[in-house]
């Protein structure tokens, strides 16, 4: 039930040989190993012989899912590697904006300061850098906490997720991948987004000729429309 990309892209980087070939007591899904070596060439972590690339042993180096990992590498690339740690860490953590039903009103109104309308993504970001300066003028953990619970976060999965933050930007820095220095915008992070997410494009088609009953306007990777 895992991701079977980062499954295969560790059992490359150890040498453990070709997935195919190795004696589970109870082998993957044929099916999802498929899956998981379609993904890593889309990434461009395998080659056409199922070898590491150089991108490959770079994204394995990485504690995350491989899209993510080859997200933060594009990322140094088009120069949002600072906004990136921030996405990569908080998609693996819990998401700590917390909506109790009866306050449900309450929660949305406080949740707006970080909303931005073009992007979840950017949400993130903006929700990250307030929580950072909030820890830098912090007098006290209590007044922290106190002004967590007034925006409906919650101070336990904050606190991982700049745990996490932490680990992935000491990891990164011992790759030798530096920050950007000044604040990256929409299109310079989305590029390096994309990079992860090559198989969730579509290209819009109003060709309807072309289209099956049933089915819709967007041509996806592989062949699929939807």
């Amino acid at each position: 039930r895992t991701n079977l990309a980062s499954f295969i892209l560790q059992m490359q980087t150890l040498g453990l040989g070709d997935v195919d070939d190795f004696p589970f007591p109870d082998p993957p899904d044929t099916r999802l190993i498929n899956d998981g070596y379609r993904l890593l060439h889309e990434l461009n972590a395998l080659d056409e012989k199922n070898e590491l690339t150089k991108t490959g042993e770079r994204v394995a180096r990485l504690p995350l899912d491989p899209r993510m990992a080859r997200m933060i590498l594009a990322a140094e690339r088009t120069g949002c590697l600072a906004e990136m740690l921030a996405i990569a860490s908080f998609l693996s953590v819990q998401d700590p904006r917390e909506r109790p039903l009866d306050r449900a009103g309450s929660a949305d109104e406080k949740h707006k300061l970080f909303a931005d309308e073009r992007s979840d993504f950017m949400s993130v970001v903006k929700l990250w850098n307030w929580f950072d300066e909030a820890i830098k003028h912090k007098k006290s953990n209590r007044l922290l906490q106190n002004q967590l619970a007034e925006h409906f976060l919650s101070p336990r999965r904050m606190r991982e997720w700049r745990d996490v933050h932490g680990q992935l930007a000491t990891q990164t820095a011992e790759m030798g991948l530096r920050l950007n220095e000044k604040p990256a915008g929409y299109d310079a992070l989305h590029q390096a987004l994309l990079t992860g997410l090559l198989g969730n494009i579509g290209f819009k088609s109003d060709d309807v000729k072309a289209r099956k009953p049933g089915e819709g306007n967007y041509q996806g990777a592989r062949g699929l429309r939807f």
